[in-house]
């Protein structure tokens, strides 16, 4: 089945052009199924590119997927015009009265800053405590699963000498792992970022179990039983040239950086990058949104209620 987003959205014709089975409203009311509830809390600045990336993996399920966009709404973001807010995100005060399936929350280019520091943080943490009631699953993506096991767990992030950046390898520690079925046991994954989460800081107690690692860039994925939490510091998500316009902004603003590792053939950022990650990453949401399938409420009204928070 397709995805189902609104039919102005900019996402909808880059999709279409690359083979993603979109779906409008009328087609959609015909189809004698609950299609799955899925929300993006999207907390960068360039909203257009992130909810793409995110509708192309989640659009590539055999399941109907309706994708809600959320903002925080304390902050206005740069990059983003006020008219695509109003047009397609809805604020989280504006849909917390809702249950969803899947709930996917992003990061954000504040890494560095404390989380305290962070204008919304306050906010965020009323989304967080509101997804163990109203989330079947959430999906939380590099700052923002930062935040979350904060938030939940006290696992601190800590600032790195230098940014991880670049295409870097990665092994499969739970092959039995519904999130990893399909997955080789050494793939490689697009790492951007200027903090991590510490495995020694992971304890038992914490329910905690780590899915992957990269013995480069430590910590990736780690999945939480409670509340079918999932936490990847990692961006699968990221088009082929992500890390090339991350590359070329930081030099044109003066920001010491290196050439991303193993991304451009020969290091040689004239050269065309090459995409090592997309299937993994086709194949991760794939696999989370059919965990979410097999094991959400059909009444959405039920989500929440038989779990202990």
């Amino acid at each position: 089945m397709p995805i189902r987003i609104p039919d102005q959205l900019p996402a909808r014709d880059i999709l279409v052009r690359e083979g993603v089975m979109v779906m409008d409203d009328t087609t959609a009311l015909r189809q004698d199924i609950r299609p799955l509830q899925i929300g993006l809390l999207n907390l960068m600045p360039n909203k257009i590119k992130t909810e793409t990336q995110i509708a192309r993996l989640i659009g590539s399920t055999p399941l109907q997927v309706e994708l809600t966009l959320v903002r925080v709404g304390g902050h206005q973001p740069k990059n983003t015009s006020a008219e695509h807010l109003i047009s397609f995100y809805h604020t989280w005060d504006e849909v917390k009265h809702r249950k969803f399936d899947g709930f996917i929350i992003t990061g954000a280019p504040i890494e560095t800053l404390p989380f305290e520091d962070v204008t919304y943080w306050d906010e965020l943490q009323r989304i967080l405590d509101w997804t163990e009631t109203n989330v079947h699953s959430t999906f939380n993506i590099c700052w923002g699963a930062m935040a979350a096991i904060w938030h939940f767990h006290g696992v601190p992030k800590y600032t790195l000498p230098k940014k991880a950046f670049g295409v870097y390898r990665h092994r499969n520690l739970k092959p039995a792992s519904p999130y990893l079925a399909g997955f080789s046991d050494d793939f490689q994954i697009s790492v951007s970022r200027w903090t991590e989460v510490r495995k020694d800081d992971i304890t038992p107690d914490m329910g905690l179990e780590v899915l992957m690692e990269s013995p480069d860039t430590g910590l990736c994925l780690i999945s939480e039983k409670k509340c079918n939490r999932l936490y990847i510091f990692n961006h699968v998500e990221y088009d082929s040239t992500t890390l090339a316009e991350e590359y070329f902004r930081d030099v044109e603003n003066g920001t010491p950086i290196g050439v991303p590792v193993n991304y451009f053939p020969e290091d040689n950022p004239d050269n065309k990058p090459l995409n090592r990650w997309r299937s993994h990453a086709f194949l991760l949401f794939g696999n989370w949104i059919n965990q979410v399938y097999q094991t959400t409420e059909y009444d959405l009204s039920e989500i929440g209620k038989h779990r202990d928070v």
